[in-house]
């Protein structure tokens, strides 16, 4: 043996060396990892709390307002209606039939004479005026209208005029309720709709017997308001409400001064006012801008039982309740039929009718419908019977007198 070579024994000594080493190093290398991966997970767990609490609260609906003005509005501070009679002229042909209406060649026949023309005694009731259509005027009155001023007027044939269109509506006096002129009317007469007819054949679009004309009256004479009386303002609301008369007075006291307005039922809504007229037109003008939060509408649901339309407000609410409603529907049918007598027995021959009636009746499916408190609900409910609206007029009514409707029913 070499004596300068290492024995067997020393370096199996070496290698254990080596490799206890190498298994210290890996184990201390997992030792860091298992507690670095400890401390990530614990990390974001103590972050949670903070980073919760710097989450911003929800944010919430926003509430609907509305202003005064449009939720009520100053009593006595009103439109007036007007109504008056006149003729119109220039009709191609399509007014009124002179015999038939006997009214239209009179007022012509005083209007002439108011013109200084007159007419030969009988000639009046000849007078075939197929280019003139007596009407009726109508306008509304705003409030604090002053003379000169303009307003639209609306004309509608009293007779058998055809059409009015390409007329001219001569002077006529609009007359209020006590009988005093406050406009007179006068203009060109716009008619929205066309029509034509020949050999029986007639096409119309829209009416052609009524029309309006812009700033087709005057005023001639101004209607006094009780603006000015007093030393308070009545305001009325646009409906009976208590909750919002409330909202309404608190809502003048907190813009305008504390105990400025009071509420004195659910429509009317009291409020001081100064004695100087520019003063309470500024405190109107106030008053009428501020703002209150949207009141919840009582329940109810409009039926208008010529059309079949339902309307639903979104206060409606629908309890649990099951219906069962089918389909019921009659058939007559006519048929005529010869009855012929025997020869030679000397009858007549007769026609008949016979009429045969069919009921079908479809069965009825019952439906439970779960309880609906919002009104996509009520909505989605309703859908699901698979009625159409006459039907859902009938299925409402029941569903009211049983008690699971929660709403009012107005039928128009």
């Amino acid at each position: 043996m070499n004596p300068h070579l290492p024995s067997m024994t020393a370096r199996t000594d070496w290698w254990r060396s080596i490799f206890w080493v190498l298994g210290m190093s890996v184990a201390v290398g997992l030792l860091l990892l298992s507690l670095s991966v400890r401390a990530q997970t614990a990390a974001p767990a103590a972050a949670a709390p903070r980073a919760a609490a710097a989450l911003p609260a929800p944010v919430q609906a926003p509430v609907q307002t509305q202003r005064i003005k449009e939720v009520a509005a100053v009593q006595g501070v009103r439109s007036n209606t007007l109504t008056g009679y006149g003729l119109v002229v220039g009709l191609d042909g399509t007014g009124d039939q002179s015999t038939q209406m006997p009214y239209t060649s009179q007022t012509m026949q005083n209007y002439l004479q108011q013109l200084g023309i007159s007419l030969p005694a009988g000639a009046g009731n000849q007078l075939q005026l197929k280019n003139v259509a007596a009407v009726l005027v109508t306008a509304q009155l705003p409030a604090f209208a002053q003379p000169g001023q303009l307003v639209d007027v609306t004309v509608s044939s009293i007779g058998n005029a055809k059409s009015l269109k390409g007329g001219t509506l001569i002077t006529a006096p609009l007359k209020g309720v006590d009988g005093q002129i406050y406009a007179l009317a006068q203009g060109n007469v716009i008619i929205a709709g066309a029509g034509a007819a020949a050999n029986g054949s007639r096409v119309q679009v829209n009416q052609l017997s009524a029309g309006r004309i812009p700033g087709g009256a005057q005023v001639e004479r101004s209607v006094p308001t009780p603006l000015q009386q007093g030393d308070t303002i009545t305001l009325g609301l646009n409906s009976s409400d208590f909750q919002t008369a409330r909202r309404v007075a608190e809502a003048i006291n907190n813009g305008i001064g504390a105990g400025f307005a009071r509420a004195l039922d659910g429509r009317t809504v009291e409020v001081r006012a100064p004695t100087d007229p520019n003063e309470r037109v500024n405190l109107l003008a106030r008053i009428e801008d501020l703002t209150l939060n949207r009141s919840t509408p009582a329940a109810r649901v409009v039926i208008n039982s010529r059309t079949g339309s339902v309307v639903l407000n979104q206060a409606v609410t629908l309890g649990p309740c099951a219906i069962a409603h089918g389909n019921l529907s009659i058939t007559i049918s006519t048929t005529p039929s010869v009855s012929q007598p025997n020869a030679l027995s000397q009858g007549q021959t007769v026609v008949t009718q016979r009429s045969d009636i069919n009921i079908n009746q479809e069965p009825g499916v019952m439906i439970q419908l779960p309880a609906a408190p919002q009104l996509s609900d009520v909505v989605r409910a309703l859908n699901a019977l698979g009625a159409n609206p006459q039907d859902l007029l009938a299925i409402l009514q029941a569903i009211k007198a049983a008690g699971a409707l929660n709403a009012e029913l107005e039928v128009i």
